[in-house]
């Protein structure tokens, strides 16, 4: 039988971990009893005042530690996944939330009116943050005979919006290889799964988003479609939180929208 870990007895490797969903999520994991973390970013001040915050919210012993480290690149994620392995013996749960210049998430631009030496860059980046530190990872969770990798793409992989077709590709790539890599690692005991968020309150990238001038017509059109309100990066940590449990142990391959009801892609 593949090794499924209780929430209490996980290690956890959050990539893009220091602010927004990824912070939200190693909050949520740690008052779900998740009790080793390392958070993963290239900002080293910002990722140790991440740590500190989750610490401080702590309601039990934690270790919460920072990795300074670009895991768009293969020297910064074999370099995340060693420190991980190292600091807590294992690496059981791996979730890649992307995000940042370097992850490849930009402002939604018309196709036409984007450089077109920024399109393979962008694409490029997004896949980068998501494939390499699952690369790095899963030998040591196949080892370990099991393991959960989460990863966060978006619904402009799945519905097709004005400005976001070089956005979308990168994000339908992210949850193709998502699917892919479900089937390939179930024989090892390893889930993986993808959140596929719309637009996401209280996070850097919104605040982006709505400061743009083309962004933030497009967005506020869609957060008056949330009916069922606007997700914020607290909900997506929370479904986070459920895919790493026990209680998603035969669940994987999924890609799994939360957006308020803005589609139902």
């Amino acid at each position: 039988m593949p090794l499924v870990r209780a929430l209490a007895d996980t290690s956890a490797l959050l990539c893009g971990g220091t602010a927004g969903i990824g912070l939200a999520t190693a909050r949520a994991l740690c008052r779900a009893g998740v009790p080793r973390i390392m958070l993963v970013g290239r900002d080293r001040a910002r990722g140790e005042a991440a740590a500190a915050s989750v610490v401080e919210e702590a309601t039990a012993s934690v270790d919460v530690r920072f990795v300074s480290a670009d895991v768009t690149t293969v020297g910064g994620a074999t370099a995340a996944a060693e420190a991980a392995a190292t600091a807590f013996g294992a690496v059981d749960l791996l979730v890649n939330t992307g995000g940042g210049p370097a992850g490849g998430v930009g402002m939604p631009t018309l196709f036409h009116k984007t450089p077109i030496e920024e399109v393979t860059v962008a694409v490029d980046g997004l896949l980068h943050a998501v494939l390499l530190p699952s690369r790095a990872v899963l030998p040591l969770m196949m080892e370990q005979g099991g393991g959960t990798i989460i990863n966060v793409a978006s619904d402009a992989g799945k519905a097709a919006t004005p400005g976001e077709s070089v956005i979308g590709a990168g994000m339908a790539g992210i949850m193709m290889f998502t699917r892919g890599l479900a089937n390939e690692a179930k024989r090892s005991g390893v889930r993986v799964n993808c959140l596929t968020p719309s637009i996401v309150r209280g996070t850097p990238l919104y605040d982006a988003l709505m400061a743009h001038p083309f962004a933030s017509k497009l967005f506020t059109k869609a957060e008056a479609m949330a009916s069922l309100g606007v997700v914020d990066a607290d909900d997506l940590a929370g479904l986070a939180c459920y895919l790493a449990s026990p209680a998603a142990a035969k669940l994987s391959g999924q890609c799994i929208s939360m957006n308020g009801g803005i589609s139902a892609a």
